[in-house]
């Protein structure tokens, strides 16, 4: 497996649970591993053969935009969600820290990882069809 890698992005956010920090922005350090199976781009040399790590860093920044999350914990999933749904990822370990949250500690946060057979089965389409016809809901053959 091949792991492209963000390592020290900085980027500023709401997010906590205590109302000080509901309402100003508070950078947070993200780190984000992506296991990819060997990545094409090492026999093409071609960007689209692997994950683009610039394009990650845009959808990070939008996310911290974007997000109405209170926990670093939900912050962390999505961006895992992100890479492994929107980038195709195998594999993902995601750090999201409070840098200095208190004046004794270096940060606090949380590290997760998540394999993309955690995510949840893509529906069944062909099941869905079924039940809209066993329901009636389906439209009716056109009459020639």
């Amino acid at each position: 497996m091949d792991i492209i890698f963000i390592e020290g992005f900085v980027g500023h956010t709401v997010i906590g649970i205590h109302d000080s920090e509901l309402h100003a922005t508070q950078p947070v350090v993200i780190d984000v591993h992506a296991g990819v199976a060997r990545a094409r781009a090492c026999d093409t040399d071609r960007i689209g053969d692997t994950i683009d790590y610039s394009v990650v860093r845009e959808r990070l920044l939008r996310l911290l935009a974007e997000h109405r999350l209170q926990l670093l914990e939900a912050l962390a999933e999505a961006i895992a969600d992100i890479l492994l749904l929107e980038f195709g990822a195998r594999w993902v370990r995601v750090r999201v820290a409070k840098p200095r949250k208190f004046d004794d500690l270096q940060a606090v946060g949380v590290q997760i990882e998540r394999d993309a057979s955690d995510l949840p089965a893509p529906p069944n389409r062909d099941a869905t069809v079924i039940q809209l016809l066993g329901s009636g809901l389906a439209p009716a053959p056109r009459k020639e």
